[in-house]
């Protein structure tokens, strides 16, 4: 069939988006479903840091590909060997599928499954299949999601079945958002009630993570970011303190706030400074934990003698450590319980078409969860 999506052909093209255009709205062949895997109509799909890292370069992947991996949608037709969907269901598509087969997958950790990872790199599907094509030749999957289109064929372990009675573009943050942040404080931290977090980063990622500590019972949480209005906005939501990341004494004031540092720092901005920054407010004997993603070549020089003597913990955490048929679930209960109440985090609904003009707005810091309705 074909379908249109929003093509990327070559990184690093400068900003802004919306003049240079490196997203190419085409005319794609989308091959049926293979084995084990399912085609869906994608109704909506966020834009999100990761892809945007990727149109800039600091992610390089294969070219060319049709990006995006936030979204939920319908199942429109289920492949050989796919028994547990059908067409109807509606769907959350997850950014990393699990074989179920490798180490990690068996240990219950399915966000490090091995051929997952490898697919991803290669721009390819679980199977190792593309089944985009443009011209004639194949186009490369944007890890196994690929969901700037209007229908997208994955693997059966790129999607989580939802019941809840929510909008698409609501559901499609818990593809990544929500899982992402939400999973980093529970599942990753583990915070308990009692206890001091700080976020650094109020993206979509950010924010969740905010609202995650603040439902666990985290007694004082800070937030920092450079934006005044996401700090704003943050101390609307729940956080007991705010500092402007920018500030040159931003960790004297947050060491100070909290009597030593938190607890737990959570590094979501993807940038080295803010690494540091988390660092140096984490308590002795407290952990920091990134979910950003920096350029591969960025290094963070930590100092040993510190992490020993102060016994301090420095953990990464990808797609917030989750089991997401377990945890999608979960967390889309909370939101409807009031809970977790993401639906604040949403900014602009866009056409395809100003999908560009999109990444300006997140490139320059404006939006939070801008989603794409298709």
């Amino acid at each position: 069939m074909k379908v249109r999506a929003a093509v990327l052909e070559t990184i690093g093209l400068p900003a802004p988006y919306a003049e240079s255009l490196p997203l190419k709205i085409r005319e794609v062949e989308l091959d049926p479903p293979g084995p084990g895997e399912v085609l869906v109509r994608v109704h909506a799909a966020g834009l999100c840091h990761s892809d945007l890292s990727v149109i800039s370069g600091d992610r390089p992947r294969p070219m060319p590909m049709v990006l995006g991996h936030e979204s939920a949608g319908v199942v429109v037709e289920c492949g050989p060997g796919v028994s547990d969907l059908r067409p109807g269901d509606r769907v959350v598509l997850v950014f990393m599928p699990s074989c179920g087969a490798c180490m990690p997958c068996m240990e219950g950790r399915p966000a490090l499954c091995e051929p997952g990872a490898a697919s991803n790199g290669a721009g390819t599907l679980l199977s190792g299949q593309r089944r985009l094509h443009l011209d004639g030749k194949p186009v490369n999957h944007h890890v196994g999601v690929s969901c700037f289109a209007e229908h997208a064929v994955v693997s059966r372990r790129s999607c989580v079945k939802i019941d809840a009675d929510l909008s698409h573009a609501e559901a499609s943050l818990f593809g990544c958002a929500v899982l992402t942040g939400v999973g980093a404080v529970i599942n990753t931290a583990r915070v308990q009630a009692g206890t001091t977090a700080a976020v650094l980063g109020l993206g979509g990622v950010g924010f969740s993570a905010l609202l995650a500590a603040i439902a666990s019972g985290a007694r004082q949480v800070v937030a920092l970011d450079l934006s005044d209005a996401k700090l704003q906005l943050a101390r609307e939501l729940g956080a007991t303190d705010t500092v402007n990341a920018g500030r040159a004494d931003a960790a004297d004031e947050v060491r100070a706030l909290t009597r030593g540092g938190v607890d737990f720092a959570f590094e979501m901005a993807g940038a080295i400074p803010a690494m540091d920054l988390a660092w140096r407010i984490t308590r002795r004997g407290g952990s920091t934990i990134s979910a950003g993603l920096p350029h591969p070549d960025k290094r963070f020089a930590l100092p040993p003698v510190q992490m020993v003597a102060e016994e301090r913990t420095l953990r990464g955490s990808y797609i917030g450590s989750a089991v997401p048929a377990r945890d999608i679930p979960r967390y889309i209960e909370m939101y409807q319980r009031g809970k977790l109440p993401v639906d604040r985090l949403m900014g602009e609904r866009l056409a395809l078409a100003d999908i560009n003009r999109g990444f300006d707005r997140l490139a320059a810091g404006q939006a939070m969860r801008d989603v794409v309705l298709l």
